[in-house]
């Protein structure tokens, strides 16, 4: 009797399974599951999305679990993805009430996983029981818009230090002496070392823009009553310096040559100088002089004041003299070679037939802007870093071993290696805008956004404005791969117009849901460059995100006109998924 009663136990447990499992099987087919976003989008090399739904009221029977298997289905391969399990005992009120379903899920993106699609299971169990549903599609496919980003190559070069522009000296003569009262030059004083410095300049023929000759007069009144002394010393010294120059045969030199004539009358300036440095009296003797001149009044009442000052005979023996002068400033055009001189220098310095001490490091930096070839620039600056440890040497090979991979692409690879070296060295010597503008180029250039993004906000703190806009589209590129795209369009704005920087604008725009803005920029881009294919292919998918299905045609026309290769992009592509049926995209795809 027992026996059968324990059988009878065992058939019904299992009458009851057998019967609860088919039935959440059947309640499935209310989940109403939701993918958002559908179809898939992939943003920073990672695909995200959102699934919803409700398990129906009643599904969930005690006793039981209901997992949610999603698979992500491409060609003969899958992707498990996590799944979402529900167990009824952590649902007490699921009898009267539909449980929620949220689960997020994410996989790392592959160029394999394109066309694909999100599948889901249920698996109902109980104990160790367990049935399915037939799998379900609820999402198709992944959008690669944000892949079309392209990468932005800035490349700066420091300043070479070197003023190559006309640069004026000051030759400055000490003073001609006169005697009181008068303005002719005494043979003692141009047989002076003064005179003889003078006769030395003038013989040398100097390439001499001006000459300034200052002519003054001491306070009293033999000198003050004759208001033209001060020029007449003035001129005097124009009169002997031409006359030397007609010595050295100047002929045409001299009329390039202009005099300026400065006659001080009646000024105080020139006696506090000398006062200032005169040790013969005290500081409060200097003050009583001072106290006058503050005062105010006529030039000629302050003079009559100083004369009843106890130390003015000392004053006029000893200051008065000095102040009887010419003073002459001439402004001469600094030697300096020619840029032939230079350029023909640098190349022998290179070549080892001339010493690296021919030129400054200045003048070594500058002959390498005199070339346009990036052999030529890479040989002088590689010189240049001989020259001592000087950042902007290291800097600017660095740079010019960027250009050199921009222009060749087949040794990008190793030209880039051997421009960080030298941006590295440079960076060691001094972080500059400069240096980390270049160490941002590399750092995309290998495939690592986040770390060019590091550099290029570096690079933007005290960056002039050239660097500020080129580093601003290395910036922009990092910000679209790293899915920031409202601060991408801010920085592509903010960056210089190529096309490869127009065309990101439009990409962010595009990803930051403004097609419209973002079909200006495409066009922009490709006014810029008419080759550019991929411009064309930006503005066929604004296109399709406004609904305008002529532009879509006609822009992929372009596109595939160009480069035959994006007819199987644009065939997969699911941002044209509603025109893919009609005729018109069919035949822009030929």
């Amino acid at each position: 009797m027992r026996k059968f009663v324990y059988a009878f136990v065992i058939i019904g447990a299992l009458t009851f399974s057998g019967c609860t499992l088919p039935q959440m099987i059947k309640a499935a087919k209310e989940q109403k599951l939701e993918v958002k976003p559908n179809p898939l989008e992939v943003h920073k090399d990672t695909v995200v999305f959102d699934m919803t739904g409700n398990l129906p009221a009643k599904m969930l029977k005690k006793g039981t679990t209901y997992t949610l298997n999603t698979f992500y289905k491409y060609g003969e391969n899958e992707l498990a993805l996590e799944p979402a399990v529900f167990k009824a005992e952590d649902y007490p009120n699921s009898k009267t009430e539909q449980t929620p379903v949220k689960k997020s899920q994410s996989f790392p993106y592959q160029d394999a996983y394109k066309t694909g699609t999100v599948q889901v299971q249920g698996v109902a169990g109980k104990g160790t029981k367990t049935k399915t549903t037939p799998r379900l599609d609820v999402a198709t496919g992944i959008i690669t818009t944000s892949k079309l980003v392209q990468k932005s190559y800035f490349a700066t070069y420091a300043d070479h230090g070197y003023n190559n522009q006309e640069e004026l000296v000051p030759v400055v003569i000490p003073d001609f002496i006169f005697e009181r009262g008068k303005s002719v030059l005494r043979t003692s004083e141009t047989k002076s070392d003064k005179g003889k410095q003078l006769d030395a300049f003038i013989a040398a023929k100097n390439v001499t823009r001006t000459v300034t000759i200052t002519g003054t007069h001491s306070p009293e009144g033999a000198e003050r009553i004759n208001s033209k002394l001060s020029e007449e010393r003035a001129k005097a010294i124009e009169k002997y310096y031409r006359g030397q120059m007609k010595k050295y045969d100047y002929k045409g030199m001299a009329d390039s040559i202009k005099f300026i004539l400065k006659p001080v009358v009646d000024d105080w300036n020139e006696f506090k100088a000398a006062l200032a440095k005169y040790e013969g009296i005290t500081a409060d003797d200097k003050s009583a002089y001072l106290n006058i001149i503050n005062a105010g009044g006529s030039f000629e009442d302050q003079e009559k004041q100083m004369k009843k000052v106890p130390t003015y005979a000392k004053v006029f023996r000893d200051v008065y003299p000095g102040l009887r002068t010419a003073k002459t400033e001439i402004l001469t055009l600094k030697v300096k070679k020619t840029d032939a001189e230079i350029s023909v220098l640098a190349k022998q310095i290179t070549q080892g037939s001339a010493s690296a001490d021919a030129l400054s490091f200045e003048e070594l930096m500058y002959a390498g802007t005199l070339t346009p070839s990036l052999e030529e620039k890479v040989a002088i600056y590689e010189a240049a870093t001989k020259k001592g440890t000087n950042w902007n040497a290291h800097n600017n090979l660095g740079a010019a071993y960027l250009f050199q991979a921009i222009e060749n692409p087949s040794r990008a690879a190793e030209l880039a290696d051997k421009a960080q070296a030298q941006l590295e060295i440079a960076a060691r010597l001094r972080e500059t805008p400069e240096v980390h503008a270049n160490l941002a180029t590399i750092a995309l250039w290998k495939g690592n956004p986040y770390k060019a993004y590091a550099h290029a906000n570096k690079a933007l703190a005290g960056a002039n404005n050239d660097v500020t806009r080129g580093v601003n589209g290395v910036k922009g590129a990092c910000e679209i791969y790293m899915a920031n795209y409202s601060a991408a369009v801010a920085s592509t704005s903010a960056a210089t117009e190529t096309d490869v920087n127009l065309f990101n604008k439009g990409l962010a725009q595009l990803l930051n849901k403004d097609a419209n803005s973002a079909s200006r920029s495409f066009a922009d881009a490709t006014a810029k460059n008419s080759n550019f294919a991929l411009g064309f292919y930006g503005a066929a998918v604004a296109a399709a995100q406004t609904s305008n299905g002529e532009a879509v045609v006609s822009n992929l026309t372009k596109a595939v006109a160009i480069d035959s290769s994006l007819k199987e992009k644009a065939l997969t592509d699911l941002e044209f998924a509603k025109f893919s049926a009609t005729e018109a995209f069919r035949n822009a795809l030929k």
